[in-house]
């Protein structure tokens, strides 16, 4: 691979300087996550967006979480077509190997793929509407939530589909039958929130309220 290039100088430092502190403050802690696996209590589903950082936000140490990022932390349904689903393949391996207690998703504020299917399913960016899009065909998958918000003022309408990137996630998850088992045996739970970056706060999923609640 003639392209591949050594890391740029600001990494190697950073990397020089956590393996001179954290990771020799906490050697024997390492070598038993290496010896002994992985063991996370939590899947957490969350937007590739570099302002959210999950392991902060709940306070997690290495080997805690079991993270997966993708554009809007967007869940697509259960599609057993034998093609390359990478999220699918991550809640497959967190829920079967890793035996999960929870999934959590998380959304947020100042969604930039969010912002972009509401452009697109608005009809204001063809661009994404291309088949040689990726960005635009994986937020196909917000479109029911688009079409759930259309209806609202304009002024409200990013926030709430901005929630319903979490809604329909959950929803999502919920097709496919080993999450839908595990679910309902009381071995998964399923989780939701939205955190608003300027603020710091977290909202969450409220199923008997049907609605989003701020975490007091």
């Amino acid at each position: 691979m003639r392209e591949a290039r050594p890391l740029p100088q600001y990494l190697v430092q950073r990397y020089h300087g956590w393996r001179a502190t954290a990771f020799v403050e906490n050697r024997v802690w390492y070598r038993r996550l290496a010896d002994d696996g992985q063991h996370p209590r939590a899947m957490v589903i969350a937007c590739c967006d570099s302002r959210v950082h999950v392991t902060s936000i709940f306070g997690a140490d290495t080997g805690e979480f079991f993270i997966h990022r993708n554009i809007a932390n967007l869940v697509p349904p259960y599609a057993p077509d034998g093609e390359q689903h990478g999220t699918s393949a991550a809640v497959e391996y967190a829920v079967n190997t890793l035996k999960v207690a929870h999934v959590v998703v998380v959304g947020h504020t100042n969604c930039g793929g969010v912002q972009g299917c509401h452009a697109m399913c608005s009809g204001h960016a063809p661009e994404l509407e291309e088949r040689s899009s990726f960005v635009g065909r994986w937020m196909d998958i917000l479109r029911p939530g688009y079409e759930r918000v259309a209806s609202l003022p304009p002024e409200r309408q990013i926030r709430e589909l901005e929630r319903q990137a979490v809604l329909v996630s959950l929803e999502n998850l919920m097709t496919f039958p080993f999450v839908k088992t595990a679910v309902e045996s009381g071995n998964l739970s399923l989780h939701g929130v939205l955190h608003d970056i300027a603020e710091g706060t977290l909202e969450q999923y409220d199923n008997q309220a049907g609605g989003f609640a701020p975490i007091i």
